[in-house]
């Protein structure tokens, strides 16, 4: 996902269920869900039934699920639910829905809910630029309680079905490859897509438009292909055509595609791109005929490994999705435009990590943050991404693309937390990496510099760390000397205050810094 400049956050302020979940977790697992919409160009009510299927670990009396109640003629009312038996008791408050049924460990059960209501938000009710009406879901970070009856955390994944009735004029995206499609009867038709690998609900969606639609390649045998506005089809074919390139390019770095297609979609997500599983929703505006959006692109296509298969298991480790999109991005240009266009990037990230920590000084893995859209912030994308880059440099380039290949290969279609990560790469490695993962992902801010030459002709640097924590970490100088000769010399720091001495003699000009920019800090002069 990428923010756009205008940020949402305080917005749409979003409550901390974690307790919550987590209880609910241990009390059951919602294994699928498929949602029957009827959509109508009337009004904006959407009328709905939802089919869950769900394995119970304990013996229950009642289990929740998340719904947001109709409020000011905003929301969702819960008309009935039921089991293959027969109509069940409910209560539908404080945007929770309970159900009472009396159930035993290892059961289980299909209930069936039907619902209607104007979605306040998740499922995005507008007009695209052109003046078409448009509908389009926008669950990201927990709001498809919004308009469908979920367990909306990302741990708990499911396969998903939608069975979408719309207006004949339009066409529906959804998760996964359509199973049927009827006739158009009485100016309506219905669309079935049927998505049978398990995902989380922020990326569980539908869209609804006047789309142009093109196949713009494959990859691994499947689709890839490109949902645009008509009257931009042919600069939106040529923009989003980038990416089965860009997807073969993920393919070989990390495996196998994770879903049945890909449909690169031109929407209204308020976001710059939103990576919905095998469909992902591009802000309206991303099509030019410029192709300016490879970038995009690639950071949308990098999550559907990171992030929609290997998934966050908690929304304060959300740089398990941000951090990777943003460095693999990174990545995909140093592959195709050498080196110098990598560290171009770096260094403008590591400016924006200096000025937010200015602000904000507040560590990766921060669960003081309640409000789940302030996540979407510089330490979830681009220091996230920094601490890749400087875990690569730390175990070498070989032992970084293994220990990525195997860390997806383990949670794919799961879940992971930060100490997974480590673990994987400590498995790789043979190093230990808990002062690494400690000081740069659950401490706050980075190393300050104060730099100094003592000594020119026997070259000696006096470095002081001048950030309230402690860092260690290692960091290359480049010594220029006078007679032209130029060293580079890593030097291992380990206290608040050290001499660096080059291990080369003559009169030194000049020194640099982090010549290749490895090293995550600010230099205070």
């Amino acid at each position: 996902m990428k923010l756009k400049l205008l940020l949402f956050a305080l917005l749409l302020p979003a409550v901390l269920f974690s307790q919550n979940h987590q209880s609910r977790l241990e009390s059951l697992d919602i294994q699928h869900y498929l949602f029957k919409i009827e959509l109508s160009d009337d009004d904006d009510k959407i009328t709905g039934a939802t089919n869950i299927r769900i394995y119970f670990k304990k013996d229950l009396k009642q289990f929740n699920l998340d719904l947001v109640n109709e409020k000011m003629g905003k929301g969702m009312k819960v008309i009935s639910v039921a089991d293959a038996e027969r109509d069940l008791q409910f209560v539908h408050k404080n945007d929770q829905l309970t159900i009472y049924n009396t159930i035993r460990a290892e059961e289980t059960h299909v209930y069936r809910i039907h619902s209607e209501g104007v979605p306040r938000t998740g499922l995005i009710i507008s007009k695209n630029k052109y003046g078409d009406r448009t509908f389009f879901g926008d669950n990201w970070p927990d709001r498809a309680r919004h308009w469908l009856p979920t367990a909306d955390h990302p741990s708990d994944k499911a396969t998903v079905e939608w069975v979408v009735t719309v207006p004949e004029h339009y066409k529906v995206i959804g998760n996964g490859t359509v199973f049927r499609e009827s006739a158009a009867q009485e100016g309506f038709y219905t669309t079935h897509w049927k998505n049978e690998v398990p995902i989380p609900t922020k990326v569980m969606v539908i869209g609804v438009a006047r789309f142009a639609v093109e196949k713009s390649g494959e990859v691994e045998g499947k689709r890839i292909s490109s949902w645009v506005f008509p009257q931009n089809k042919k600069e939106g074919f040529y923009d989003y055509g980038m990416a089965p390139a860009i997807t073969r390019w993920f393919v070989e770095k990390i495996g196998s595609f994770p879903f049945a297609k890909l449909a690169n979609v031109q929407s209204k997500t308020q976001f710059g791109g939103m990576e919905n599983a095998g469909n992902i929703f591009y802000y309206e505006n991303s099509v030019t005929g410029k192709r300016t959006i490879e970038g995009l692109i690639a950071h949308e296509i990098a999550h559907q490994w990171f992030g929609n298969s290997a998934s966050e298991a908690n929304w304060h480790h959300i740089w398990l999705s941000e951090g990777f999109a943003t460095y693999f991005t990174i990545l995909y240009m140093e592959d195709q435009y050498g080196k110098e266009k990598a560290t171009e990037l770096l260094q403008k990230d590591r400016k924006k990590i200096i000025a937010f920590n200015h602000r904000h000084a507040v560590p990766v893995v921060n669960p003081a943050i309640k409000n789940y859209m302030k996540l979407l912030n510089v330490n979830s994308y681009q220091k996230g991404s920094f601490v890749l880059h400087m875990l690569r440099n730390k175990v070498g380039d070989e032992n970084f693309w293994k220990a990525i290949r195997h860390y997806y290969d383990r949670y794919k279609i799961g879940n992971a937390l930060t100490a997974d990560l480590r673990a994987v790469f400590e498995e790789v490695s043979g190093e230990n990496l808990e002062t690494f993962f400690q000081q740069w992902i659950f401490q706050a801010g980075h190393p300050q510099l104060e730099i100094s030459l003592t000594d020119q002709k026997t070259p000696t640097l006096r470095l002081k760390q001048t950030q309230s924590g402690h860092f260690t970490f290692p960091l290359q100088i480049q010594f220029v000397y006078q007679n032209g000769k130029i060293h580079t010399q890593t030097f291992e720091i380990t206290e608040k205050e050290q001499l660096l001495v080059s291990d080369q003699e003559g009169t030194l000009e000049r020194f640099i810094i982090d010549p290749d920019t490895k090293l995550l800090f600010e230099e205070n002069l």
